[in-house]
Parts: structure tokens; sequence; C-alpha cells
């Protein structure tokens, strides 16, 4: 579904930009630097708050890439997540289960279980998978009993490629014929697609009886 709505929008994209016309990405990056420090400093705050809410970041990513560049709208964008999943899991504890099940639906247990079970590498591998909603597993994150530490490390190694590329779709997305936008094009749709599908396999793994999950994971056949 996530990989239709991908291509949806990039195609989206591609129709503005054909009727309205590209933007002009120099310009408007010198009207953001006359602004000074407070710039970054705002969008990046803008960015936190909106990681509290149910709303499509990837659309701010695109936009730091387009206003401050590559570089500095992937620093920009990686602090600025950080901070918005670290105080999304601090509410979350604060605010108790039946507050966040309120909010995320089904998603609590299911995120209770894998977190609670594989601590550092359940959250840099969900992470990694554009498919999950990132505010929903904050919030519910705060419930479980991962480390702080494991959550903090993971999240900020498993939200770097997600970042690089919708940044880079925002930085190039002026030249759409260049390497860089296609790279970025093709990263989303890999790590989209190759998401759905871990995420698909770990669902059926779930539904399974519990003596054939562990007859998988030790990989003996079972008794007939």
């Amino acid at each position: 579904m996530r990989l239709t709505v991908l291509v949806l929008l990039i195609a989206l994209a591609a129709v503005v930009t054909v009727v309205v016309g590209v933007p002009d990405a120099q310009q408007l990056r010198a009207d953001v630097a006359a602004v000074g420090p407070a710039a970054p400093a705002l969008f990046g705050l803008l960015y936190a708050v909106a990681t509290l809410a149910p709303v499509p970041k990837n659309v701010f990513s695109v936009a730091a890439g387009l206003l401050f560049g590559l570089v500095e709208g992937i620093g920009i964008v990686l602090l600025a997540a950080l901070l918005g999943a670290l105080g999304a899991f601090a509410l979350g504890r604060a605010l108790g289960r039946e507050a966040v099940e309120r909010m995320t639906g089904s998603r609590v247990a299911h995120v209770d279980a894998l977190l609670g079970r594989h601590g550092l590498l359940a959250v840099l591998g969900v992470r990694l998978v554009p498919v999950l909603p990132f505010t929903a597993i904050n919030y519910a994150a705060g419930l479980t009993a991962v480390r702080l530490g494991d959550y903090v490390i993971g999240t900020a190694l498993g939200i770097v490629p997600g970042t690089v590329a919708y940044v880079a779709l925002g930085a190039y997305g002026t030249s759409p014929g260049s390497w860089p936008f296609v790279a970025a094009v093709l990263g989303l749709v890999a790590l989209t697609a190759g998401g759905a599908a871990a995420v698909h396999r770990y669902r059926r793994r779930e539904t399974k009886p519990e003596d054939e999950r562990t007859s998988e994971g030790s990989g003996q056949p079972r008794e007939g």
C-alpha cells in the first residue's frame, strides 16, 4: 500500500513540475540563508513537533532537501526526527497504555512483543522499514521494556537510509534526470518493497502456532 502511495506521489510531483514549472532551488536556498541561523533551527523545531503527530513527515524531509540542500538537510532532519522520537517515547511512558492504544490502535501489542524480545536490533529493524508508521512506533515503544539507550541508538542509525533518500529527492528534485535523484527514488522503492516483504514475513510467522515458530527458529523439523 505504501509503495503504491510512494509511486503516486512521485508521479504527482512529476505532473506538477510539468504543469507549474520547476522551482528555482538556488533562489529558495538563498532566501532561506538570508534568514540566518534561525531558519534551520525553526525548521528543525517544526519537524520535531510534527513527529509527535500522525502527519506525513516525509514531506518535511523532502522540503529540507529543497530548502537547505543535501548535507545540511540531512543533518537537520536526523536531529529533528531523533528529538521528536525521544519526545514521543517519553510521552508514551507518561500517558500510559490506554491513551497510547487510543492513538495507535492495535499496534502497541505488536511493538511490545517485538521490541521487548529483541531490543536494539528490533528498533534498528523497524526504523529501516519505511512502511511502518514512525509516530505510532515512537509512542508504543515508550510502553515497552526496551532500554532508552537501545531505542536512541537503533533510531539514530535506522532512520539514516530513508532520511538520505527523502532529503535527496528534495535536494535534486529540480533535476529529476540526475543520478542522485534517480538513486534516491530507486533507494526508496527498494526500502519500501523490502520493508513490506519483511513485515509480511514477520506477520505470517507471528500467526503460526508457537510450536511451529520454535521449530523454525531452531532449525529442527517437527515430529509427526
